[in-house]
């Protein structure tokens, strides 16, 4: 009788010993999988997130905080849609994000493995959004990192940089409202606001 209380402890001690060696072998491969995720990962999994928690906030290079939701990712940019109605949608470099609140549950949600990927949208990048904008003729406030803000239009964008039309915000981009123009480089861009619909040369 002895014995098999005996064998049963070893047993038992063994057992523990074995899950305590499981647990910190699975902590150290999560660990390891943490640590190759890109924080475009993590913002895929707020994509259609419960609304039943507060929206993230997204503290932006020039300062601003934006209560948003994710609706959408490019290569290396994020489409925003601010909690405020009356606020235009926003296109943010992840570049320009320098932190983003959250309720715990979602921290913890966005660090899952996140499902198969559009490879479509991985290879949409910063500028392809931007001509877009040029093609749809939108009007735009560029944030730029020192806080300052450039209203207009982008006649052009380039693989680094864009060329933007200086007119008042709310005014379709005319020849005689055009006050100037700016090449602004995409690293100065914080984030920008989409102020409305088609505008007029």
């Amino acid at each position: 009788m002895r014995w098999d209380r005996f064998f049963d402890d070893l047993e038992d001690q063994l057992a523990s010993e074995w899950e305590a060696e499981r647990a910190a072998l699975d902590s150290e491969a999560e660990r390891l999988r943490l640590s190759r995720v890109p924080l475009r990962d993590r913002l895929a999994a707020l994509i259609d997130r419960d609304g039943a928690s507060a929206a993230p906030s997204f503290e932006m290079r020039d300062g601003t905080v934006l209560v948003a939701e994710v609706s959408g990712l490019g290569a290396d940019w994020a489409a925003l849609a601010p909690a405020t109605s009356r606020s235009g949608a926003v296109i943010a470099p992840l570049g320009g994000i320098m932190s983003i609140g959250m309720p715990q549950p979602d921290l913890l949600r966005s660090a899952r493995p996140v499902g198969a990927r559009s490879s479509l949208s991985e290879r949409m990048t910063l500028g392809f959004a931007l001509r877009d904008l040029v093609r749809r003729r939108v009007a735009v406030t560029l944030h730029l990192v020192h806080g300052r803000t450039l209203a207009g239009t982008i006649d052009r964008a380039g693989v680094d940089h864009l060329d933007l039309a200086l007119h008042d915000p709310g005014v379709p981009r005319r020849a005689d409202e055009v006050t100037g123009h700016r090449i602004v480089p995409f690293e100065a861009i914080a984030w920008v606001r989409l102020e409305g619909g088609a505008t007029t040369r």
